[in-house]
């Protein structure tokens, strides 16, 4: 069994498809160390062990909404474009989407997925309550507030096995996407926080053949006031005339509908659409979280390394985050901007490209997301959450056998030994 990038095989003994909460339960508690697995969207390891894994998929894919509470409850393995037409029809929605609406809500939430605009938090961000399968087979239910939460939304699977995630919704809306074409990277640099903070979601993406974002994709609500950098000298970018893929060579079908034409958020808030295969289908990808004072240093120093990762790069985008207090969080403590990148399907000289990419960015404490690639050293990529060490605490607190311990947690949490 592969990944989605199909750049990791699976190597569970075996893999279990529970069909009830008390199934589930009982595989748990009966297996010496096992994985959760979501929609298999990871580029790292994150979900891989020589154990057993367990997949929710057979369970039932409830979705309850309190609109007294202003939540929704989510089975863990739902994913994001189910959960987001139902609440839609409700009248209800999130407040924001990842790129791809195809990944399962307790999966995204474990790595620290996010979409951008400079008032959203980090999907996870959105948490209330989590329901975690622990490793004796008891149901264990904590909420914002409780000790110890902040540790729990990102915890790389290692806390349990989630169940149930609650979280924070608001009344539907409407937003339009206009994608602008071409705006030098000079000029989005020396303008920066402008360009990011004119609408509720901005993206920019650059291929780097030139110094230029080839595309900037501006989201805008439809009950806040229409972006007005379009009239600012600087901003030289010319609005698509026509729906166009982050790639710009390959097809525009995938994509969410642009050319500033309104449409429901579930619609707009992702790049691609559910019904489709998202991004460039064969890639692998990196990105690293850097925050905002340092954004546009650390974009100037990837410019400058531009020739030497033009060939091995479909397309990189950065967006922006805003802060949370999740201790594993890309954007812990901090507003952050993410450099995001799709690479072609070859593993070695795209290697090559990453250890060139983090050596550039070494002196902006860029984080590595934990769902892909990365050439970082587990020392340091701890040293760049002051929560690390409360982490691993909480680890042994919920999984003192080290149940839900593999080859990834052994490398971050536990200094490459077995847990």
């Amino acid at each position: 069994m592969l990944n989605w990038a199909g750049n990791v095989t699976f190597r569970a003994r075996r893999v279990h498809r529970p069909s009830t909460l008390e199934d589930l339960r009982a595989t748990v508690a009966g297996s010496s160390r096992i994985r959760a697995l979501g929609t298999r969207h990871s580029f790292s390891d994150v979900a891989d062990t020589t154990a057993d894994l367990v997949s929710l998929e057979n369970m039932p894919p409830a979705i309850t909404i309190d609109p007294v509470a202003s939540t929704v409850t989510v089975a863990g393995q739902v994913r994001y474009a189910e959960l987001a037409a139902e609440l839609d029809a409700a009248g209800f929605a999130l407040a924001n989407l990842a790129s791809l609406p195809h990944i399962s809500v307790a999966g995204a939430c474990a790595t620290g997925t996010h979409g951008s605009g400079v008032r959203n938090t980090t999907l996870p961000g959105s948490v209330r309550r989590l329901d975690l399968v622990m490793a004796d087979g008891d149901v264990r239910t904590i909420g914002r507030g409780d000790p110890g939460f902040p540790g729990v939304p990102v915890s790389l699977g290692a806390l349990g096995v989630v169940t149930a995630v609650t979280l924070d919704v608001e009344p539907a809306y409407e937003v339009a996407q206009t994608v602008h074409l071409d705006l030098p990277v000079a000029a989005a640099l020396d303008n920066f926080r402008e360009l990011v903070s004119c609408a509720y979601s901005v993206c920019l993406f650059t291929d780097w053949a030139e110094q230029v974002f080839t595309q900037v994709w501006v989201i805008a609500r439809t009950d806040e006031p229409e972006p007005k950098i379009v009239r600012e000298p600087w901003f030289t970018a010319q609005p698509a005339t026509r729906d166009v893929h982050p790639v710009i060579t390959n097809s525009a079908a995938a994509c969410t509908t642009q050319r500033g034409i309104p449409g429901r958020w579930h619609t707009r808030l992702s790049h691609f659409r559910p019904e489709c295969t998202p991004s460039s289908g064969e890639e692998l990808q990196s990105e690293y979280a850097v925050p905002a004072a340092h954004a546009v240093p650390a974009l100037r120093a990837i410019a400058g390394i531009a020739e030497a990762v033009h060939p091995v790069l479909q397309i990189c985008e950065v967006r922006t985050v805003a802060a949370d207090d999740l201790w594993l969080s890309p954007a812990y403590g901090t507003d952050t901007v993410t450099i995001h990148f799709t690479w072609i399907p070859d593993e070695r000289p795209v290697r090559e490209a990453i250890r060139l990419v983090e050596e550039c960015l070494a002196p902006f404490a860029a984080r590595p997301h934990w769902a892909k690639l990365t050439e970082m050293s587990p020392d340091r990529v701890r040293s760049l959450y002051p929560r690390f060490d409360d982490f691993r605490s909480l680890v042994r607190e919920y999984d003192p056998v080290g149940r839900f311990a593999n080859p990834f947690t052994d490398r971050y949490l536990h200094d490459g030994s077995p847990a």
